[in-house]
């Protein structure tokens, strides 16, 4: 079918723009309406989860204690919020997929030969990120918090800030574990190299644990425990990097074309 729509019409022109636009809309509409329905099928759970994402933190309570809502609507509102973060969490993948389904169109193929893989690999990594803090991070750390306060002190923590308290590092040691994506992706584009990348480690080690203060609360198991797993997996991206050859340059090419 020949397209029929003159170049020089200003309306031609606008018309792509319109459809990429209605697409986009389609493709969000798409996954907001998915976050709702895990939303809708979590919901009746909502207590069960939070008492999982609690139980770090109730298993190392002192006998007696237990956690309190200070707000009239805590009760309430904690699960909910995190009902829908978790409907959110849940839903990555599928919103991945319609933001890949989107852009895939405009790629080249070595472009999507490789998108794919990533894709898929920031998913997990940002899933083992958060499962590393419940499961390492949290016993350790709340059994420092709960072992260091004075003796006639009873530790009854409020659920509200609490769900606040993990939800900040959830995403900090999800993001945090997205360092091998970055630095292969700054390798394979050609922004930097495996060797400029390895005589940084010095100024990467001080980052890490200046992102780790930045990101944690302040006390240095919390910001030891961000640091030294986002430096492991910064050398986990350089390793991986050095398999990836460096893509020429434009202007290499164009002097590969003149000679």
């Amino acid at each position: 079918m020949t397209d029929s729509r003159d170049p020089k019409d200003p309306d031609s022109s606008q018309a792509p723009l319109i459809e990429h636009l209605i697409e986009l809309r389609s493709r969000l509409m798409r996954s907001v309406i998915a976050i709702g329905v895990i939303f809708l099928a979590l919901y009746a759970f909502s207590n069960d989860i939070y008492s999982f994402v609690a139980q770090p933190l109730m298993a190392l309570l002192p006998e007696g204690s237990q956690m309190i809502a200070t707000e009239v609507a805590s009760p309430f509102l904690a699960p909910f919020k995190l009902t829908l973060v978790v409907a959110v969490f849940v839903a990555v993948p599928y919103v991945l997929h319609q933001a890949w389904s989107f852009i895939a169109p405009g790629l080249y193929d070595t472009e999507k030969s490789i998108a794919i893989p990533l894709l898929a690999s920031s998913v997990l990594l940002f899933y083992g990120g958060a499962a590393f803090a419940y499961y390492v991070v949290f016993p350790l750390l709340f059994e420092f918090f709960t072992q260091t306060g004075p003796e006639n002190v009873a530790v009854m923590t409020d659920i509200n800030q609490y769900l606040n308290f993990v939800l900040k590092l959830f995403f900090a040691f999800g993001v945090a574990f997205e360092i091998p994506i970055a630095t292969f992706l700054m390798i394979f584009s050609g922004v930097t190299s495996v060797e400029s990348l390895s005589k940084k480690r010095p100024y990467i080690v001080l980052a890490c644990f200046v992102i780790g203060m930045l990101l944690t609360p302040p006390d240095i198991i919390s910001q030891s425990l961000l640091a030294i797993p986002m430096y492991l997996l910064y050398e986990v991206g350089i390793l991986f990097g050095r398999l990836v050859h460096r893509r020429p340059s434009p202007d290499a090419d164009d002097d590969s074309q003149d000679d």
